[in-house]
């Protein structure tokens, strides 16, 4: 590798760092009120888009609600978000949101992810573990259009239902995948 693509290639990378950086700290709520205040007005705003999302609800154990994940990358890059973890209208906890990635990327983008819990089984997975990697564990399935259209109360048979939802900025694609969500204290 030459010299000039190494200073290119650091350039680069300082670029990510500096804008990830950025985009990470204001995905943090101030408070655990206006994270609260946040994540409720997130299921409202996933049961308006999504109405099968608010029958799930009723049979979920619990709700693990991400409002705001931001997402920013070049070649290297991250994303971050905090939650809360309700169940009922009580609030069990709070969690953060994290993943890495690199590849071919460039960009920034928000969105917010709702998981429908809806065994026991998944909600003791993600209260007893350090942190929970989507993948690996209880199972999630991603709703997206063509899946919500064969949902009924009848056909949920899987441990945890994930929706994603909001998504603004310019940045290709989201997944869940490999995100990793720890319990963090508010």
């Amino acid at each position: 590798m030459t010299q000039s693509m190494r200073f290119f290639l650091s350039i680069v990378l300082a670029t990510a760092s500096l804008a990830s950086a950025s985009f990470m700290n204001s995905a943090g709520a101030a408070t655990a009120e206006d994270l609260d205040t946040d994540s409720r007005q997130a299921l409202q705003t996933l049961y308006k888009t999504h109405p099968f999302a608010e029958t799930m609800s009723h049979n979920a154990k619990a709700i693990l609600v991400f409002p705001k994940i931001i997402k920013a990358g070049l070649v290297f890059g991250g994303s971050y978000g905090e939650g809360v973890l309700f169940k009922g209208k009580t609030v069990e906890g709070y969690y953060n949101s994290v993943t890495g990635s690199w590849g071919l990327q460039a960009g920034a983008q928000s969105y917010g992810y709702v998981v429908f819990l809806m065994t026991d089984k998944a909600v003791s997975y993600v209260r007893e573990t350090k942190g929970w990697e989507i993948g690996v564990g209880p199972t999630v399935v991603v709703v997206d259009e063509g899946i919500s259209k064969n949902l009924s109360s009848s056909t949920l048979k899987d441990d945890a239902y994930a929706f994603i939802f909001d998504q603004q900025g310019l940045m290709a694609g989201v997944s869940i995948e490999g995100t990793k969500i720890s319990l963090i204290k508010r």
